[in-house]
């Protein structure tokens, strides 16, 4: 079967032969078949000397390919994905190869995309919805993005993921409770901002939103122009004193419909698989503070795949 692009078939080839023996001109054979006379005497070529099967479509791939990454490379590519779990942008400057040579190998060996894998586990699981609609804003502080992800707490001594399964268990009748990470992070720019709340509140929320404002100022964003958020009771109503203090204007989303605040959930997903869950603390106190030097990272150094590989503060 012929590519997509081709002009003839094999049927298209042997119609070409059997008018060339027939005496028509290859010139008069090119203008009916509408291709070039190159192309007729190709096939015309390539029958005399193989027959019919000279006519079959043939793989245009190279011989041989010299610069074809080593199977060495391509080996150590895979084995670094598997052990960091990052993206092409993170893993070319660890192995010292082009981000887009990463992404050919990926690709070319089927390595599963991060949004297919579990973060604890690394293994295969189900991918999320995604939407097709991708957008950014102009400059800093068009729009924000705000939303809660809720962490179980990790009890005294750590979990089953430090002490294992044969570890013993917890008393179950003790309960760890939860952690409430509030996030904020810019649209364009992607520069985030996120504390570690006891609730997630309408007074809580409005507190960490004026405290998220205060931060972005800091580093160069001092007019926040829109805020976007779901439809949580304590964004609908308790927000409204501070943004129209701040002349915000709010914006919810659709819904039952997350992706449309899809890059502070994003933002979550990133918490989790290299924050909250990518080591294992032996109390929760740890793992918070281990949140704002991880958020330092993020914004000044950690490689970001939509902005062409360089970190937020690089916007700013």
């Amino acid at each position: 079967m012929s590519h997509g692009s081709a002009r003839l078939t094999v049927h298209g080839r042997r119609l070409i032969v059997e008018r060339h023996q027939t005496g028509w001109p290859q010139s008069h054979i090119a203008a009916a078949m509408g291709v070039s006379r190159k192309c007729v005497k190709t096939w015309i070529d390539r029958f005399a000397a193989e027959g019919d099967p000279g006519l079959a479509t043939r793989s245009s791939r190279p011989h041989s390919m010299p610069t074809k990454t080593s199977d060495e490379v391509e080996q150590k590519v895979l084995a670094a994905r598997a052990k960091h779990r990052d993206g092409p942008d993170v893993l070319g400057p660890k192995v010292g190869v082009p981000a887009r040579t990463v992404s050919r190998i990926l690709r070319r060996h089927r390595a599963p995309y991060l949004r297919e894998l579990d973060p604890i586990t690394g293994k295969q699981i189900r991918s999320p919805k995604q939407t097709a609609t991708r957008y950014e804003r102009e400059h800093p502080g068009e729009l924000v993005h705000m939303d809660v992800k809720k962490l179980g707490k990790i009890p005294d001594g750590g979990g089953w993921k430090a002490r294992g399964r044969a570890g013993g268990h917890r008393d179950r009748k003790v309960k760890a409770g939860y952690d409430y990470v509030h996030s904020l992070i810019d649209d364009h720019s992607r520069l985030a901002y996120s504390e570690i709340l006891p609730d997630e509140k309408g007074a809580t929320c409005a507190e960490f939103l004026e405290r998220a404002i205060a931060y972005f100022a800091e580093h160069g964003i001092t007019r926040i122009e829109r805020l976007m958020t779901d439809n949580a009771w304590a964004y609908r109503w308790s927000l409204r004193a501070v943004c129209a203090d701040q002349a915000i204007t709010q914006k919810f989303i659709k819904p039952h419909c997350p992706w449309q605040n899809g890059k502070v959930e994003r933002l979550n997903r990133t918490l989790t698989t290299e924050w909250a869950y990518r080591q294992a603390f032996t109390t929760n106190d740890e793992r918070a503070a281990a949140l704002a030097p991880w958020l330092k990272y993020y914004n000044n150094e950690r490689r970001h795949s939509a902005l062409g590989g360089k970190p937020p503060i690089s916007r700013l």
